[in-house]
């Protein structure tokens, strides 16, 4: 570990210092010797970085979610291209290319944070072996030497021996046991840390291997944090303990006020943006603005709680604009909308296909002499009947007798038959 630790000695010297100015201010308040001069030098130079890498940690959020969107598209060309893998890479590069993805961001804060862990660890581990480092002297080398947190030496760590802690000032029972609670403390926030993240603030409606990565880094992370923290000085199990709680802190905010789109933090987030909004009757700062801005701006392609967001807004008599504002809407443009659903409504109903009801023969043959059809081709007149029907008997028969048809006769007009032979 010395040997990764000298290589970024380069910055040794400015993380010295910055622990020093900070020891100058809270040891006015609590003393210069105590635990807590020292221990709060560390926990603001944790501070001091992470709001300097606060614009790395943006970048960081900007590409995991750009990750997320792509793993259907990077699933696709590895199964294209299984049996090529040079094939394939060229194929991600040019994906990356395209859509203006860099993997590697996502790693930024922590590749960033590395050189100034190595360095604290580095100063650290110089004051357990009695070493000046940086613009640490002898008189605060002794200073740093005697301060303890909750009993237990800025520089012991949980694999020394008794000796080596006794010549701190210390007992082994005190330092492991600080230390054991330190280190169940610092797995326990990164395990909820990721946990949040994949629970919350991740899109649910893709599925992707980039998720069972996730998942299985929020069980391998704490267990390696339980693994190496054994070896780490007590100062650096603050420094880490620090850190970690700012991460889940910071995380916690962009869950909260920016969430992943399609997550169940989206859905909780438009839904307290939706109850301020129409309690309100407009957005209120930029962030709001933002939100909304980019919500209008994707169209037919929000998912589903975006549309649910959208449709309440409009049934509340808002409308949410292309720059991120809501106005309320007119009131004859919701009548016409009103309208326009009600004629839609009816038009759907209408357009439904209804089955006919059967008719009978003779309603049928009745609708066809309704529709025009020529009297005579429909009925018969005096000079078409037989002669024979009126010379047989001598009698015309009865009114009703041509109406009725005969059974096993078919309707309508009759062919004459031809006179019997007696």
């Amino acid at each position: 570990m010395d040997t990764i630790a000298s290589l970024f000695s380069f910055i040794t010297t400015p993380v010295s210092w910055v622990i020093v100015q900070f020891h100058k201010v809270y040891g006015e308040l609590f003393g210069p010797d105590t635990g807590w001069a020292w221990g709060l030098s560390i926990v603001s130079l944790v501070i001091l970085i992470r709001i300097c890498l606060i614009p790395l940690f943006v970048k960081q959020i900007k590409a995991t979610r750009a990750m997320q969107t792509l793993q259907p598209e990077m699933k696709k060309i590895q199964e294209r291209y299984k049996n090529d893998r040079q094939r394939q890479s060229e194929e991600m590069m040019k994906l990356y290319k395209e859509t203006g993805t860099n993997p590697l961001s996502s790693c930024l804060p922590i590749l960033a944070q590395s050189p100034f862990f190595f360095a604290l660890y580095h100063v650290l581990n110089s004051i357990a072996s009695n070493d000046t480092i940086g613009v640490i002297n002898t008189r605060l080398l002794d200073s740093a030497q005697k301060a303890h947190i909750f009993g237990a030496p800025l520089a012991a760590k949980f694999t020394d021996s008794s000796s080596k802690v006794e010549a701190l000032g210390a007992t082994l029972t005190d330092v492991r046991v600080i230390t054991a609670i330190m280190i169940v403390l610092m797995s326990a926030s990164q395990f909820f840390t990721q946990r949040q993240l994949m629970t919350k603030n991740v899109d649910t409606t893709v599925k992707t291997p980039f998720m069972q990565q996730q998942k299985m880094l929020m069980y391998i992370f704490p267990i390696m944090f339980a693994v190496f923290g054994i070896n780490f000085p007590v100062g650096v199990l603050v420094y880490w303990l620090t850190t970690n709680v700012w991460t889940m802190g910071q995380q916690m905010y962009v869950i909260h006020n920016n969430p992943t789109p399609g997550s169940k933090a989206q859905a909780a987030y438009l839904e307290r943006l939706y109850k301020r909004v129409t309690h309100h009757g407009k957005t209120r700062g930029r962030g709001e603005r933002a939100i909304v801005k980019a919500i209008v701006a994707k169209g037919r392609d929000r998912n589903e709680f975006e549309r649910k967001f959208i449709n309440g807004l409009n049934k509340a008599g808002l409308a949410a604009q292309a720059d991120g504002t809501v106005v309320k809407s007119e009131p004859t443009a919701t009548a016409q909308a009103a309208d326009g659903e009600a004629t839609a409504s009816a038009t759907a109903a209408a357009g439904k296909r209804q089955q006919p009801k059967r008719q009978t023969k003779a309603q049928r043959q009745g609708g066809a002499k309704a529709a025009g059809e020529p009297e005579t081709k429909t009925s018969l007149t005096k000079s078409d009947q037989p002669q024979d029907s009126q010379s047989a008997g001598g009698k015309k028969p009865a009114a009703g007798t041509r109406s009725k048809a005969q059974s096993g006769q078919r309707k309508g007009p009759q062919r004459p038959k031809s006179p019997s032979k007696k």
